[in-house]
């Protein structure tokens, strides 16, 4: 492993796999929509090459605004040229700038093109790029014709528990936990699909164990009626995925390879157990992959949201 290093947009570009650790307020997505540009502008790919991903909708539409923005400031000062004052205070611009007549112009037509197709970029959350390959691999993907993306699906948990707390108390098997406790062992289940639910070597009928086989019943459960209702949590985009990505033949890995060649994630230490595994998958040793994050930063490591 490499020592760390201080990041410099004037360096040469990221290759491989390579983590930027980068606290509040350093500028983060700067890097991003500088990474972006450079790469567009130097000719090293095509705005449809890049997948740059980040949690939540606003944030993903805040970096779009960002990485256009970005883009379009570049073609303006290589249009203006080297003599513009305010090139100088922005090392990016400088280093765009930094070439002959040919090679500017090169560099500027590229830029040009890239603002005019905009629309072709992936910029999305880590969800949205999951469904859309997904949807592409059609039955290979496991994903029901007509099935619905829901962002909470609370409503069928708690019916779960529900039911299945009731169907306990219709056999005179009441459990050792309230119905409140249940909704809460049952919505922490659902959560996070990928967690091991322990112990595995409790007494069998002891409260441990009775509590572990209801969390894994309420999960099981909500996993089947949303497949019934033709609806797709969240977590059932990434489960999938991560599953469809495995073999190592797998035509996923094939169709996110050929769409994407560079992929930058933002806010990577929010990333969890399974979104790692996906990208891991698809594009470790075959994209150049640049992760951005700050540790100190990391909101989901309850849930192992802190690899």
């Amino acid at each position: 492993m490499s020592e760390p290093q201080e990041f410099r947009i004037a360096d040469p570009l990221p290759t491989g796999t390579t983590l930027l650790e980068a606290s509040a307020g350093t500028g983060k997505t700067w890097a991003i929509a500088a990474l972006v540009t450079r790469y567009v502008a130097e000719g090293l790919a095509e705005l449809d090459d890049l997948l740059v991903v980040t949690f939540g909708r606003a944030a993903s539409a805040e970096l779009k605004d960002r990485v256009r923005e970005r883009l379009v400031e570049a073609e303006a000062a290589l249009v203006r040229g080297r003599d513009e004052a305010s090139v100088g205070a922005d090392p990016l611009l400088a280093l765009l700038l930094d070439a002959d007549d040919t090679v500017v112009a090169e560099r500027r037509e590229r830029l040009r093109r890239a603002v005019a197709r905009f629309d072709e970029a992936t910029i999305t959350t880590t969800h949205g790029f999951c469904h859309a390959v997904l949807r592409s691999l059609g039955t290979t993907g496991d994903v029901e014709p007509g099935s619905a993306l829901i962002e909470d699906d609370t409503d069928i948990v708690d019916e779960v528990v529900a039911d299945l707390y009731l169907r306990s108390v219709g056999v005179g098997a009441t459990p050792p936990f309230t119905p409140d406790e249940a909704r809460a062992l049952g919505r922490r289940a659902v959560e996070d699909p990928a967690a091991h639910l322990l112990p595995t070597d409790a007494p069998q009928g002891s409260p441990p164990d009775l509590r572990r086989r209801f969390a894994g019943a309420v999960r099981d459960e909500s996993a089947r009626r949303r497949l019934a209702a033709r609806t797709l949590s969240y977590d059932d985009l990434l489960q999938r995925l991560a599953e469809a990505l495995e073999p190592e033949a797998s035509p996923a890995r094939t169709v996110m390879r050929d769409r994407w060649r560079f992929v930058l994630v933002d806010e990577f230490q929010d990333t969890d157990p399974v979104q790692w595994q996906i990208l891991e998958r698809a594009f470790l040793g075959h994209a150049t992959m640049v992760l951005v994050g700050d540790p100190k930063q990391a909101i989901y490591g309850f849930r192992g949201g802190d690899v």
